[in-house]
C-alpha cells in the first residue's frame, strides 16, 4: 500500500485548527512536534502544551487525497510555511507496525496476546490471542488501553455487548472472553468485519455468540446492556443517536478515541440519554463512561 505524506509548520495556537481540518480532508493520521528546537521541560500537571513552531505531518492513503488537502489548506491564512508533500517508500505497514509487539496485561485478569506468541504463565489469566490485520486495534494505544481496562476492573459478565467501531475485534472479544453472553462488532471496514471474525474464531468464540455488520445495516435494537465505541470525536458526536438507541436504560457506555479538549463536545452530545463524565485520561486521551438514563 502507498502512502503520501503531507508536512507544514504554523504557530502553536493554530496548530489544533489545522489537524482538526486535515483530519477532515482525509488524513489517516497527524502527528504534532517541535519545529523549531525548543524542548518542552515539565509542563503542569494536566497540561498539554505546543511548541511556539509546531510540525504537522499528515499521512494520506492516497496521493490524490494529500493534494487535495494540500490545494484546501494552501486557502487558509493560518498555513503559515510552504505545504510539502512526498510519497513514502512502500513496505509492508502492517508487519513493521507490528513489529516489537508482545503481550500486553490489561488489568485484572486479562491479557492481550500476539496471535504469534505464546501466553504468559500467570494464573487465572484470560487471554485474547489476537491478529489485527488491516484493522486498528492491538491494545497497545491509550485509548484502545483505557477500554480494555474498564472492562478488566467490571468484567460484562452476561450482558450483551455492542462494540461500535470494532476493528480488529480486541473490545467485543475481549468483553466475550470475560464472560458476556452476547456481542455485535459493526465496523464501516469491511477488513475491520474480517479481523474481526478472524480473530474470533481463533479465540475459539461460539459463533452464536459474537455477529458483525457494517453500519448500513438496520441500526442495532435497544436491549444492549454495554455499549462500546472507540472511534474520533466527530463520529462520536454524530452517533450519539444511535447509540443511544441501542442501549437499554441503565446500560453502559464507554467512548473513546477523543483528546481531552473534545471531551467537553462529545459529553454534551449524550448528556440527553446518559450520565457521562470523563472515566480515564491517558497520555491526552480521554475515555468517557456513562450510564443510560
Amino acid at each position: 500500500m502507498s502512502l503520501t505524506e503531507l508536512q507544514l509548520e504554523a504557530a502553536s495556537d493554530q496548530a489544533e485548527a489545522i489537524e482538526q481540518r486535515l483530519f477532515e480532508l482525509g488524513a489517516a493520521s497527524v502527528e504534532l512536534g517541535d519545529a523549531g528546537d525548543e524542548p518542552l521541560f515539565e509542563p503542569p500537571p494536566g497540561s498539554h502544551p505546543l511548541w511556539t513552531a509546531v510540525r504537522l505531518t499528515a499521512i494520506f492513503a492516497d496521493d490524490l487525497r494529500a493534494q487535495i488537502a494540500a490545494v484546501a489548506l494552501a486557502a487558509y491564512p493560518f498555513a503559515g510555511t510552504a505545504i510539502r508533500v512526498s510519497t513514502i517508500a512502500d513496505q509492508d505497514w502492517i508487519r513493521a507496525g507490528l513489529a516489537g509487539l508482545t503481550s500486553i496485561h490489561s488489568g485484572g485478569d486479562l491479557w492481550i496476546v500476539p496471535s504469534w506468541e505464546a501466553p504468559p504463565d500467570v494464573d487465572g489469566g484470560v487471554f485474547v490471542h489476537l491478529d489485527p490485520g488491516l484493522a486498528f486495534g492491538t491494545g497497545s494505544h491509550p485509548t484502545t488501553a483505557m477500554c480494555l481496562s474498564a472492562l478488566a476492573g467490571a468484567p460484562p459478565r452476561d450482558q450483551r455487548v455492542l462494540d461500535y467501531g470494532c476493528g480488529s475485534g480486541i473490545l467485543a472479544i475481549a468483553a466475550l472472553k470475560l464472560g458476556a453472553a452476547y456481542a455485535l462488532g459493526v465496523d464501516i471496514d469491511h477488513q475491520a468485519v474480517l479481523a474481526t471474525q478472524g480473530n474470533a474464531a481463533r479465540n475459539d468464540i461460539d459463533a452464536a455468540r459474537l455477529d458483525t455488520a457494517l453500519p448500513d445495516a438496520d441500526p442495532p435494537e435497544a436491549g444492549f446492556d454495554l455499549v462500546l465505541a472507540n472511534i474520533l470525536a466527530g463520529p462520536l458526536v454524530a452517533l450519539a443517536p444511535k447509540l443511544a438507541q441501542s442501549a437499554r436504560p441503565g446500560a453502559r457506555i464507554l467512548l473513546a478515541g477523543l483528546l481531552d479538549w473534545q471531551a467537553g463536545e462529545v459529553m454534551a452530545a449524550y448528556r440527553d440519554d446518559f450520565e457521562i463524565d470523563i472515566g480515564a485520561q491517558r497520555d491526552g486521551w480521554v475515555l468517557l463512561d456513562g450510564r443510560r438514563r
